[in-house]
């Protein structure tokens, strides 16, 4: 028992202590062994200091009530979304102009007046679309189902009037340029299968009818092209093209 208790006083007399040991579970891996040195030589370990940023701000709130101050971080998101304010509308984006397409319409409708090539050089196939869609229900209200052939005869009257064209000039043209002219310069044909409902065409009336509107058709196309391509003198060697091309679609207005 007597050894046992001086054991006992000789285990407690050590210099290790412990304080010394939560201390040394605290650190971490590289400062363990330096730490467990200076435990045994009763020394005390140095204070660790936390990086500024890691501590809490003691900063006072100075913003008023229901009135909070912006942080950068929130003026960011602030500017972020006034940004949507800028941007273009989706019709723009889309590349649908409607300012553009009505004076498309009005170079078309008036073969005299001249025409803006930076306007008629844009690839704006809405107009076309409309007027390739009407010219479909007019013959339709005339009944006549000639969708098909109307979509048909203007994909390869595109193509072969791009050919011809990219031959003739010098800078050249797009595909979308072409079935853009050509697709606004079908409106006068619309005219005409609108009147188709109203009256038969088959008759000398209707005949010089088609005549005038294919002839006022070519005009305005020819018209255009050479005012976008700088083509001038040139303007009967691309109306007769534009005269065949349209040509067919007053034979499925009249016929």
């Amino acid at each position: 028992m007597s050894n046992f208790d001086q054991f006992h006083f000789d285990f407690y007399q050590s210099n290790y202590t412990i304080d010394d040991q939560e201390e040394g579970y605290n650190s971490y891996g590289s400062n363990e062994n330096l730490c467990g040195s200076r435990n045994r030589t009763g020394e005390k370990p140095p204070d660790v200091f936390a990086p500024s940023e890691m501590l809490p701000s003691s900063q006072s709130y100075t913003g008023q009530i229901l009135q909070p101050t912006y942080s950068p971080d929130t003026l960011s998101h602030l500017s972020y979304a006034d940004g949507f304010d800028e941007e273009p509308p989706l019709l723009e984006e889309l590349g649908i102009n409607f300012e553009h397409i009505w004076q498309k319409t009005l170079t078309v409708l008036n073969p005299m007046k001249p025409a803006d090539g930076s306007i008629m050089n844009e690839t704006d196939l809405t107009g076309p679309m409309v007027f390739c869609l009407a010219l479909g229900a007019t013959l339709l209200l005339a009944g006549k189902v000639h969708f098909g052939y109307v979509y048909g005869m203007s994909a390869i009257g595109c193509l072969a009037i791009h050919a011809l064209l990219n031959l003739m000039s010098v800078p050249g043209v797009s595909h979308g340029c072409v079935a853009s002219v050509l697709g606004y310069c079908l409106l006068p044909m619309v005219i005409l299968s609108s009147s188709a409902v109203v009256f038969s065409l088959q008759g000398i009336l209707g005949t010089l009818l088609a005549l005038f509107i294919i002839g006022w058709c070519s005009l305005s196309a020819s018209k255009i092209f050479t005012s976008a391509l700088a083509m001038e003198g040139q303007q009967l060697l691309i109306a007769y093209p534009c005269a065949l091309l349209y040509g067919l679609f007053a034979l499925l207005t009249v016929f």
